[in-house]
């Protein structure tokens, strides 16, 4: 490595894009179940895979053990965390309580430190003829995320809107499976609408009812899903070893790479 290098960070900067690319692939892969619950594999199987060094497969992985989604084991390698739809349901809980919270503050015209103007400008996203309306999966799962961070933001208490957040990361792996259906999809936006609706109507029983039946009935039908994929992907390779990761190495779902950077974009105050 030059001086010239060492001061103009590329190095860095290069392993740090390897890095994010090593941890696209490995999310992925455990979102479609090509890796799935109780597989495990080394750091050197998926540099040696995705021809790059051990240094980068180390930080994705720590990034995904953050995530909830990997743990490691003492000299025997990282495991994928097994499904426990006990903690899901627990974040779902702690998800909805903190929106209630949120949908309340949005209900109190001139409250201090909310944010009101969010509502028209979530309303340019969502309220748009069906024939214009996003269809991929993927896409709809961003906007789904942005549209719950961006009312938490706007409600005006950074920690709950931080906290939420964190759980909207944890439960990503059975919530984004929900938008693989177009009625699914199709709900959604009309669901969102209603809820906007009654926020700009300042009807806080209508938007709390609103908030209950969506994210109940969006956890009930993901985790459904989830269980039904899973009993599908272990079908698909009957009496495969774990740690023998199937088809862990093929492309991402198209567009699924982008959903943290459209977050971060809807979601920005």
């Amino acid at each position: 490595m030059t001086m010239e290098e060492l001061d103009s960070g590329r190095p860095r900067k290069r392993q740090a894009s390897r890095a994010e690319t090593v941890y696209t692939r490995l999310r992925e892969a455990i979102f479609e179940f090509r890796l799935m619950p109780g597989d495990r594999f080394t750091e050197n199987e998926v540099a040696a895979r995705l021809g790059t060094s051990r240094t980068p497969v180390r930080e994705a992985l720590l990034r995904l053990q953050a995530d909830g989604l990997v743990q490691v084991h003492f000299r025997n390698g990282w495991e994928v965390v097994p499904l426990d739809f006990t903690r899901f349901a627990e974040l779902y809980e702690l998800r909805l309580l903190i929106e209630r919270q949120v949908v309340t503050a949005l209900c109190v015209p001139g409250a201090p430190r909310v944010d009101r103007t969010v509502l028209t400008r979530l309303g340019g996203i969502w309220r748009v003829e069906p024939a214009l309306r996003a269809a991929d999966g993927a896409q709809v799962a961003a906007l789904d995320e942005a549209f719950h961070i961006a009312l938490a933001r706007a409600a005006g208490n950074r920690e709950s809107a931080a906290v939420l957040e964190q759980v909207t990361d944890r439960i990503r792996l059975i919530r984004r499976i929900d938008f693989d259906f177009p009625e699914r999809i199709a709900l959604t936006y009309d669901e969102h609408i209603r809820l906007l609706d009654a926020l700009q109507d300042c009807d806080c029983e209508a938007a709390l009812t609103l908030l209950d039946e969506h994210i109940d009935d969006s956890h009930a039908t993901a985790s459904r899903i989830t269980v039904e994929r899973l009993q599908q992907a272990r079908a698909a390779r009957p009496g495969a070893p774990l740690g023998r990761p199937g088809r862990l190495w093929e492309a991402p779902h198209a567009g699924a790479a982008s959903i943290a950077a459209t977050v971060t974009t809807l979601a920005a105050p």
